[in-house]
Formats: structure tokens, C-alpha cells, sequence
């Protein structure tokens, strides 16, 4: 994408759409139109929601995009791109833990789980969060004059 400006039109301006890549595009989840977005803003985000997954029970890759899709109403969609280099890299963070085991369809999958220190910084990045959607919240509402 570089320094170009892409847009999407229905049925994708309407999603969230958590992508990997060097791409500095974030497409708007109401308008459709693209921001620029810091390099950060995406992969901590989806650590953030990767890690809040993995707490509320362990889970294949295929589980956390999915369950991720379903509780935000469609709104957030992880490409495969995203999301397993994610999970790798929380791996190697010591973050998550992963075992090959059956799946529900009794394929062999890799399952993810919290360790410790997961938790912690799923506490850290979930804090972040807060913070900045304070933040913007706080700049969005300044009235007009």
C-alpha cells in the first residue's frame, strides 16, 4: 500500500479489519474511509485482544478469530496473516504457552494458553487501552465552537 490511499466499499467498510504488514492504513469501522494509523496502533491492539481470548479459556488460532468475530457482532475480522504471527510472537514473549492437541473436529491444532505473565500483561496492555480510548474520548467530545 506505501503511501497510497486505498478505499474499501461495502461489504469490508463496514469491518474492522486487523491486518499485518507494514501497510500505515486503518480502515474505519463507520465510514469506510482510511486513517493513517502510528506503526503500533494495530499489533497492540490485537495482542490486547489476543491475550483477552486466551483468558477466558485456551483456544486454537482458528477459535480466537472466530470467537473474536462472533462477540464483536462481525465487527472484528483477524486475518490469518495477523493473527499467527501474533500468536507466535506472544510466544516468544513467554505470554502464551502452545500444545498440539485434537480439535473439535478432531484435526490436529495447536492450542494457546495464558501462562503467567500473560495474565500480567494482558493487565498492562488492557491499562493502555483504557488510557487511550480515555484519551480520544476525552478529544472527540470537545465541543465546537
Amino acid at each position: 500500500m506505501g503511501d497510497e490511499t486505498a478505499r474499501l466499499t461495502p461489504p469490508y467498510g463496514s469491518y474492522l479489519l486487523l491486518t499485518e504488514g507494514s501497510d500505515r492504513m486503518l480502515i474505519s469501522v463507520t465510514e469506510g474511509d482510511t486513517v493513517s494509523k502510528p506503526n503500533d496502533l494495530v499489533q497492540g491492539t490485537l495482542d490486547l485482544l489476543v491475550l483477552k481470548m486466551l483468558a477466558l479459556e485456551p483456544m486454537n488460532g482458528w477459535s480466537i478469530g472466530q470467537r473474536l468475530k462472533q462477540l464483536s457482532s462481525d465487527v472484528l475480522q483477524v486475518s490469518d496473516g495477523s493473527l499467527y504471527p501474533a500468536l507466535h510472537k506472544l510466544e516468544q514473549e513467554g505470554w502464551v504457552t502452545a500444545e498440539w492437541r485434537p480439535s473439535e473436529n478432531n484435526r490436529r491444532a495447536k492450542f494457546y494458553s495464558l501462562t503467567r505473565a500473560g495474565r500480567k500483561q494482558l493487565q498492562v496492555e488492557a491499562g493502555n487501552w483504557d488510557r487511550l480510548a480515555r484519551a480520544i474520548t476525552a478529544v472527540v467530545r470537545l465541543q465546537e465552537v
